[in-house]
């Protein structure tokens, strides 16, 4: 079975074509093949597939096996990888995914897909729609109690899934790796959740560690970068147009006030290619 590594600033995954519909269990190759110490080594596994409504169709699982709606990192890459290894040459594609319909706009460097534009589309800020547990209406800086006796001030995004955003001032000496999967797993998140901990810099910079549902930190989270944007204004401590920084790199996003609309661009990267025994 092929099989093509790539990292979206650092997120990184297994992409296989699977336009013929052969695979009967993504959710265990994810997790074996997403192994860094006896597999090839990833966040998750995307598989492309043939869309009836769009160009291409994409299934993402977290390395833990567990199907994600959406992968904003993710996405970029299965942009490059259909366009670099010949499946289109068209330079816009409409792909579905479990959030929806995203568009695309690809950027070139000598002939291949350097970085790619996503429409991320509307942010989805209803609570029951994220979802979260509790009274319909917006979840906008309010306090999150848990068990050990810590509160936190969050906001919460949908993205096409669910993303919590918690401000910090040292968002580096930040204890991501111990509450990230204590509120992954909360009770108020009936599907968990993405946690993003970010630090502002400037209303137009900020720098973001993300605990993936699924997955554990990550590098950078695409889906996170677009819903830390929408908290970002909705907490009126960003512009609408802002700059995400993140362990794998930069990703330029903004929320644009006239469609409602996120858009964000960043790069996509081939790592390499290689073969999986079936």
């Amino acid at each position: 079975m092929k099989f093509t590594k790539m990292h979206g600033a650092g997120n990184d995954y297994i992409y296989i074509e699977d336009l013929k519909g052969n695979i009967k269990k993504p959710s265990q190759l994810a997790v074996e093949m997403s192994n860094r110490n006896f597999g090839v080594g990833s966040d998750g596994l995307i598989l492309i597939l043939k869309s009836k409504n769009a160009d291409f169709r994409m299934r993402m699982f977290n390395s833990d096996g567990s199907e994600s709606e959406m992968c904003g990192n993710g996405i970029r890459c299965f942009a490059k990888y259909i366009y670099d290894h010949k499946l289109t040459d068209k330079d816009e594609l409409d792909i579905e995914t479990g959030g929806g319909i995203k568009h695309l706009k690809l950027k070139f460097k000598k002939g291949l897909v350097d970085a790619v534009r996503v429409d991320m589309g509307e942010p989805v800020l209803q609570r029951e729609r994220i979802p979260m547990i509790g009274e319909p209406g917006m979840v906008i800086n309010e306090d999150l109690h848990l068990p050990d006796g810590v509160n936190f001030t969050i906001t919460s995004v949908s993205m096409g899934n669910p993303h919590v955003v918690i401000f910090v001032e040292d968002v580096e000496n930040f204890p991501v790796l111990k509450y990230g999967p204590i509120i992954e797993t909360f009770d108020l998140f009936p599907h968990r959740t993405n946690v993003e901990f970010v630090q502002i810099l400037n209303s137009r910079e900020v720098i973001q560690r993300t605990w993936e549902r699924g997955a554990g930190e990550t590098m950078a989270c695409g889906t996170g970068a677009s819903a830390v944007t929408v908290a970002g204004v909705l907490t009126k401590q960003t512009e609408r147009k802002i700059t995400v920084h993140l362990k794998g790199g930069d990703l330029k996003t903004e929320w644009d006030s006239r469609s409602n609309h996120v858009f964000m661009t960043g790069p996509a990267v081939e790592v390499f290619r290689g073969e999986w025994p079936e």
